[in-house]
């Protein structure tokens, strides 16, 4: 009737023999975040108040946040990190060369939306791992996929892919990723296959995914890492015109631990 007071959990469960029903549907239908919820809705009787609106909107609000959280546990796992690293535990220390502001406008995920480039760059131990790491821990919390490779180790996998017949599935796979990290890069010349392989990525990627590359060399030192102008050019020009970059400076920070 119009006027009555909406009624309550409690006052529904007392119609009810048991909240037996209720517990198994969940367990069938594997709402384990709503489960949780719901069993700690009736230890601590926080649902005597509520209407029946009103409890079932706590328990999906629950069962989506739990889902949530396991979504970015999967994609953390997934990317394989160097590093369990957060943009709340970066150091903005000015002579290190940490742009703050610059970090923000990453940390909205814009340039991942956009397919623009990262190009972090500094000496031995100055944090380009971490930072690297950071934001791609950042961006599964935004519900990208990520991969985190070290460039040498990957280029061994490409070898091998193309040996056994899976080259094409693992360049579906990482073209795929949201966002593509690519640590150490430049630590050795890329040979003739290796620049192609490049190539085949970044093109991929252009203005579709997000890349970050971490390298040890300036960007000013990349054409000659990976050689063949008419490759480096095509490489270069499709990573640098709209990329942020992040130039790290000062001695190891490794030294300071």
């Amino acid at each position: 009737m119009c006027g009555e007071a909406p009624i309550t959990v409690n006052q529904y469960l007392k119609s009810m023999e048991s909240t037996v029903i209720i517990e198994d549907l969940m367990h069938q239908l594997r709402l384990s975040g709503m489960s949780q919820h719901w069993q700690s809705m009736l230890q601590t009787r926080s649902f005597q108040q509520l209407s029946v609106p009103e409890a079932l909107q706590t328990l999906l609000e629950s069962e989506s946040l739990h889902r949530q959280q396991r979504k970015v546990v999967r994609l953390h796992k997934a990317a394989q990190f160097r590093y369990t690293a957060s943009m709340a535990e970066i150091t903005y220390l000015q002579h290190r060369g940490l742009d703050k502001n610059t970090l923000s406008i990453l940390a909205t995920g814009t340039y991942i939306r956009e397919g623009n480039a990262v190009l972090i760059t500094g000496p031995t131990g100055s944090g380009k791992s971490y930072v690297a790491s950071a934001l791609g821990n950042h961006a599964c919390t935004q519900d990208s996929k990520v991969a985190y490779y070290n460039m040498q180790k990957l280029l061994q996998r490409l070898t091998l892919a193309r040996a056994d017949g899976s080259i094409l599935s693992l360049l579906d796979k990482i073209s795929r990723q949201h966002l593509l990290i690519l640590d150490d890069f430049g630590l050795k010349p890329l040979d003739h296959q290796q620049r192609l392989d490049l190539l085949d990525m970044i093109e991929d990627r252009h203005q579709r995914c997000a890349t970050i590359m971490v390298s040890q060399l300036p960007v000013e030192s990349w054409y000659e890492v990976i050689g063949e102008s008419t490759v480096a050019d095509a490489i270069l020009d499709r990573l640098i015109h709209t990329a942020y970059r992040i130039e790290l400076k000062g001695e190891s920070m490794r030294k300071k631990q």
